[in-house]
Order: structure tokens, then C-alpha cells, then sequence
């Protein structure tokens, strides 16, 4: 009986779809690359058309052995890695370890990893795309030039332990760029008018929006106070009432970016933390007496193509559980924007029958509100439109027009299941007033009163990584597997802190960015990153070869690296000396600044390695034992408020603690932000004291 070796990237992967194959075949994991460029050295011939010099990876010797062994015990091995440029390169390398012949048909893949998809994956048996490989290869080895030669020189001129990425340069330049805007923003004042108006059926409101036929805007108290004194000697009259049908459709299933993004706003998840749990729902969930089985589609996808099989089921299930009402005149067609890969497909629960109910015993709490937000949006994304009727009311007052709007969901269509939220930036006030009266056309409406507000129109806000992610893909920087490692990586390597949830250029970011800006122009232009990308592209489908797009970008690069080498002082890094003292050496300790922000460390160093945390002190006072509350991180960096006493007093807190103590009972209060308004309130909970000390309204 002859034996097949199947060779997969993960041991999960290998024992779910061990399950599906038989006793015929073995299936084994390569525990992703096998082979790589060396990290001590260069490992790219510059001076032979760029050559890579791969070697085994240190470590993987035994593994490497394990694997021939069982390549020569089989009749044939089947390359199993996954299904995009990486997962191409791995195969490839695989085939070189394992002495294969890469002409013959040894390359299977699978977007999902159930039972159907693998045995259909073995009767499409194909050989290495070479043209795929090539094109990895060519990321591989422009990226070992960037950072093994650009990196050494901010090593010398600003300071030892510096990286210079090609994609992350470009994301710091992102939100080094959006700081900038920031600091150069200047407020504009602006005024708002809302009427309160009696009708035969109730009082409403409407916004005042136009004068004479044309957008009005006030831009201060001497203008609304003369519009204020025009319309009291008017009156109101509706003069037009609009009743209209609209149609809200579903957002298409998830790609990559739009996973990321949408489980950082419904379930505070990170980018990193969202491809870390995808990757368990694919590779395979143990399901009881079913076994391992993959619970999602390939999670590295830009393509929001559905298989027709996947439609099928779909349809039958929402016109079982919901009604034909729910299912739309025909089944959905999602366009893909740009040149996504359409082998691909979109990111879905590999049956929908799964529900999340069904699957909450095997999953954990994370898994399953991971799994839930897939299989929500996948069958959304199916089912019919959501019909809203919409009301427009306009109220006349001599040459002024007032506008209230209202909408109200008449069938809620795939609202019944999902609905798509939106980042902060993104909202905005859908109504611009409120109407919850029955008025007519004619209708004179009474004057109760006028309501004026003044605003200031804010700057553009810090990135989230959400944001950023969604700024990375509109760019076209990077590709679906790269958005989490890269956000990853420049804050590592401390050129980006995240306060809160959002994140800022450090200084040391900003002078390394401003070094590149001026002298590796290329390395920090979006424009050009994004071209980079598009060459892959053309590699991948034949178009032109990978030595030619290094060529084209090296033969400059070079030039400028002898031109910067030369021109480049070194760079002075003013460390900010407190008056704490190292209890090791005596020194007087240094602010830092490492992955999780500031930090007290030895100016001594490497001879002195003493470290502290910088106790940031938030201005309250612990309601325990009254010593100053400071700011505080956990082991994965992410903020929180403790007694200075620690250990003593072991008091802590998530919420930021408000600069006054609650006025009716004495105690802590916290700091709540919406949409809407930043309040503060007590902690004491038979208390619950709150008041509001900031509008947070959007400017338009």
C-alpha cells in the first residue's frame, strides 16, 4: 500500500487534518520556515544579481532529519503550507531540503480546513508556483538591504539597537505625520441654532442650517446674536414635509483589515491578538467526539469572494431560521477592490450551521466572541437589505430654514443579525434634529425657545491601531499578513507608544523619521511603498522579474546610504536626569523610553543595568490610605491606576481617577468618556455622584 507524506506549517494544522486522510497517509508539521537569509550576515549577493544565501535555520536540524526520514519512507509528499506568497515559499523551501524534484506536482492548498476541502485540495495536486515564489523572495531580500544596511547607520549616528523597516518606516511616517498635523492645528469657533417648536401634535426640534438658500455658518457670538434678534420678530411655518424609503445593504464578509479592525472596536481586541485567535479558529478547534476541526476560512485574505457552496448553505439557513423575507431576490455578489488574489476568499465560518450557541463548549471566551463577529457578519452579509422610512421636515422663518430629520426601521433585514460599527472619526450625528410629532406641510409652529451652542472645531485625532490599519490598507502598504506585525514591530522598537488607545511618535521615532525623511526619501514615501507593492504584484503574475524590481530600487538606495554616511552627524539624545537616585552606583537616574513608554533606568548602563518604573502621578489620592494614585502598566502593557504604597496598599484601578474627590461623600471619583461627554463619578456605589465636565460633540 503506497504512503503519502503530507507536510503542513503547524501541529494543530496536522492534527486536525490527520483526521481526514486515513491510514494511507502521515502528516507532519514543518513548524513554519525551515530555511532563511542568515542573521549574521547580509546573506544577499549584491554583486551577483542578488542572489540569497539560504541556510538552515539554527535549531531545526532535528526537525530537517525528521522530515527526510519520512520523505524517504513515502511513496510521495504533498506540500501543504498555506495558501499565499509565504506559504508558496515555504513549500519551496521544503522541496529543496527534501531533495524533491520541484518540476513534478507536489504543492496542495486549501483555504479551509475541513473535510471536503481536503479531499478536493488532493485531486488538484500542482507544482510550485514558482512566479508566487519569486515574488516573496523578492520582499524577502529587499527587506534584508533596507534593514541590514540602513539599520547599522542609525546604529552609528543616533543609537545602538535602531531598525529601519521598509513597511514599518512608512507606518511611524503615518502617525509621525498625523502628530504634525495635530500640533499645527488651530481651533476655529463655530455656532450652532436649535429650535424648539410647538406643533399641534407636540414639541419638536430642528437645526438651522440654511439662510437665503445657502449653508449658513456662524462663527461667533456677534453673528448668532444677530440671528437671534432677526428671528424673534418671525414666525415658523413647515414647508415641506419629505417621506422617503431607504435602503441600508450589508457590509461583505471580512477581509483581513476589516477582522482587525471591526474586533478592535467591538471587542477592544489588537491586531495582534485578533490574528492569534483567527489562526486557532482555522487551524482546527477540538469539538468533542467530532475531533479537531477548522472553525473559519484562511484569516490572511484581501479577496471578499464567497464559494457558491458556502451561498448555498448560507441561503438555506436564513430561510430557515428567519423567513424568505430575509433573503434577498437573488444571493450576493461582494466586488473586491484592487488586485486582491481571488483564489482567495473572504474570511466566513467554514459552515454556517455552526452556530456560535452550538460552539460556546468548545471554545473560549475569546474564541467565541471572535467566532460570533465571523459568523454574525458572514450571514449579514447574505441577507436582505434593511428598509428604513425616513422623515424630512423643514420649518421656514422669514430668509432662515430649519431641518429636522428622523428615520425608524421599518424591516430590519440583516439588522436582525449584524450591524457594522465605525471608529470614532467616522461619527457622525445622522439626524440633525428630532422629530417625534406628526406635522403637516402649512403648518404654523410656535417658538417655545432657542438654543444656541458655541463649538470649536477639533484636530485630526491620533491613529488607533484599528485606524491605522484601515490607513495601511487605503495606502496600499503592506499586505493582510503584515498589518499586526508591523503595528507590532514600531512600537517594540519604541518608535510609537499607544496611550490609551491611541498612538503617538516618540521622540526617538520622530528624529529617526526625520532622518529618513530627509535622506532616504524612498524609504518613508507612501507613494512608492505602495508602487513596491504593485511590482509584487507583476512578479507574482509573470510580468517582470524579481531581480529587476531590487535592481530598481537598489542602484539609488546605495548612493544615498555613502551620500548619508558622509553627511549624518551624530545625533545627540538629550536624556531627561531626576533626582532619583540608583541605590546601585549612586548615579542620578535617567527617563527612558521602552515598549510600554517611560521608564527610570541607570545612566551607567551597560556596567549598572538598574531599572525602575516612572510612578506618573495622576493628581488623586488613594481612597484606601490616601498616598498618591500613579500610573501603572500590566505585563502586556496595557495601562492602569495603583497606590503609590504598593506593596502596602494594593489598591488599583482601570479608570482614570478624576482630579477631585466626589463632593457628596469624599471618595474616589473616575473618569467616563462616550461619544457624547466626559464625566466624572464616584466610586463609592451607594453613592454614584456623577457630573459632566466636558461636551465631547463632533465638529462637522
Amino acid at each position: 500500500m503506497s504512503k503519502t507524506l503530507v507536510i503542513v506549517e503547524s501541529p494543530a494544522k496536522a492534527k486536525s487534518i490527520g483526521k481526514f486522510l486515513g491510514s494511507r497517509y502521515t502528516v507532519k508539521a514543518s513548524m513554519g520556515h525551515l530555511r532563511d537569509l542568515p542573521k549574521s550576515q547580509l546573506g544577499v549577493d549584491i554583486e551577483h544579481g542578488f542572489a540569497p544565501k539560504y541556510i538552515a535555520i539554527r535549531g531545526k536540524g532535528g526537525l530537517i532529519k525528521e522530515l527526510r526520514t519520512a520523505a524517504k519512507n513515502a511513496d510521495r509528499v504533498l506540500l501543504a503550507s498555506d495558501p499565499d506568497r509565504e506559504g508558496e515559499a515555504i513549500a519551496w523551501h521544503l522541496g529543496h531540503l527534501l531533495g524533491l524534484n520541484l518540476d513534478e506536482k507536489c504543492r496542495i492548498e486549501f483555504h479551509e480546513i475541513t473535510k471536503q476541502a481536503i479531499q478536493t485540495s488532493l485531486k488538484h495536486v500542482r507544482a510550485i508556483d514558482l512566479h508566487k515564489v519569486e515574488a516573496q523572495q523578492a520582499r524577502r531580500v529587499l527587506d534584508r538591504l533596507v534593514g541590514y544596511q540602513l539599520s547599522p547607520l542609525l546604529w552609528r549616528k543616533v543609537k545602538k539597537g535602531l531598525s529601519a523597516g521598509r513597511v514599518q518606516s512608512v507606518a511611524v511616517r503615518l502617525v509621525g505625520d498625523r502628530e504634525e498635523d495635530i500640533r499645527a492645528f488651530v481651533p476655529e469657533e463655530y455656532w450652532t441654532l436649535t429650535a424648539f417648536l410647538e406643533a399641534k401634535g407636540g414639541t419638536f426640534s430642528a437645526k438651522l442650517i440654511k439662510k437665503s438658500g445657502e449653508k449658513l455658518e456662524i462663527k461667533s457670538k456677534e453673528e448668532m446674536d444677530a440671528v437671534l434678534a432677526e428671528l424673534k420678530a418671525l414666525f415658523f411655518q413647515v414647508t415641506d414635509v419629505r417621506k422617503r424609503e431607504k435602503k441600508k445593504q450589508p457590509a461583505p464578509p471580512f477581509t483581513t483589515s476589516s477582522l482587525q479592525q471591526e474586533a478592535y472596536r467591538k471587542l477592544n481586541f489588537s491586531p495582534k491578538k485578533t490574528m492569534l485567535i483567527a489562526q486557532q479558529l482555522y487551524e482546527g478547534i477540538e469539538l468533542g467526539a467530532q475531533g479537531s476541526d477548522g472553525l473559519i476560512t484562511y484569516m490572511r485574505t484581501d479577496s471578499v469572494r464567497i464559494a457558491e457552496a458556502a451561498q448555498e448553505e448560507a441561503k438555506a439557513y436564513i430561510l430557515a431560521e428567519h423567513g424568505s423575507e430575509y433573503y434577498p431576490p437573488e444571493a450576493r455578489r461582494f466586488v473586491t477592490k484592487g488586485r486582491a488574489q481571488e483564489a482567495h476568499e473572504a474570511i466566513r465560518p467554514t459552515s454556517v450551521l455552526r452556530t456560535p450557541e452550538q460552539m460556546k463548549e468548545f471554545l473560549s471566551r475569546d474564541q467565541l466572541r471572535l467566532y460570533r463577529l465571523v459568523w454574525e457578519r458572514f450571514l449579514a452579509s447574505q441577507m436582505s437589505a434593511a428598509l428604513l422610512d425616513t422623515l424630512t421636515v423643514d420649518v421656514a422663518a422669514g430668509s432662515y430654514l430649519f431641518r429636522a430629520n428622523t428615520s425608524t426601521v421599518r424591516f430590519p433585514g440583516y439588522l436582525a443579525v449584524y450591524q457594522e460599527s465605525r471608529d470614532e472619526e467616522d461619527k457622525t450625528d445622522e439626524d440633525e434634529g428630532a422629530l417625534a410629532v406628526p406635522v403637516v406641510s402649512g403648518e404654523t409652529v410656535a417658538l417655545a425657545r432657542l438654543e444656541e451652542k458655541q463649538h470649536f472645531t477639533e484636530p485630526p485625532p491620533r491613529y488607533t491601531e484599528a485606524t491605522l490599519v484601515r490607513k495601511m490598507e487605503e495606502e496600499g502598504i503592506g499586505r493582510p499578513s503584515t498589518y499586526a506585525p508591523t503595528i507590532e514591530t514600531i512600537q517594540t522598537r519604541g518608535y510609537v507608544v499607544k496611550e490609551g488607545k491611541h498612538l503617538s511618535p516618540t521622540e526617538l521615532g520622530e528624529i529617526v523619521l526625520n532622518l529618513l525623511k530627509e535622506f532616504f526619501t524612498d524609504i518613508v514615501n507612501i507613494e512608492f511603498t505602495a508602487k513596491f507593492e504593485e511590482q509584487l504584484d507583476d512578479v507574482e503574475e509573470g510580468e517582470v522579474s524579481w531581480r529587476q524590481v531590487i535592481d530598481a530600487f537598489y542602484a539609488p538606495f546605495a548612493r544615498t546610504l555613502e551620500e548619508a554616511e558622509e553627511k549624518i552627524g551624530k545625533v545627540q539624545l538629550e536624556e531627561q536626569v531626576t533626582d532619583e537616585v540608583c541605590e546601585h552606583c549612586g548615579r542620578r537616574m535617567v527617563v527612558r523610553m521602552g515598549r510600554y513608554g517611560k521608564f527610570l533606568a541607570c545612566p551607567g548602563f551597560p556596567e549598572c543595568k538598574n531599572t525602575k518604573a516612572l510612578l506618573e502621578e495622576t493628581g488623586a489620592h488613594c481612597p484606601r490610605c490616601g498616598k498618591a494614585l500613579v500610573v501603572r502598566r500590566s505585563k502586556k502593557g496595557r495601562k492602569f491606576y495603583g497606590c503609590s504604597g504598593y506593596p502596602d496598599c494594593d489598591f488599583v484601578t482601570w479608570d482614570l481617577p478624576a482630579p477631585e474627590p466626589c463632593p457628596e461623600c469624599g471618595q474616589l471619583m473616575v473618569v467616563k468618556t462616550s461619544r457624547r461627554q466626559k464625566r466624572y463619578v464616584c466610586t463609592n456605589p451607594e453613592c454614584r455622584y456623577a457630573k459632566v465636565v466636558q461636551e465631547m460633540e463632533n465638529a462637522n
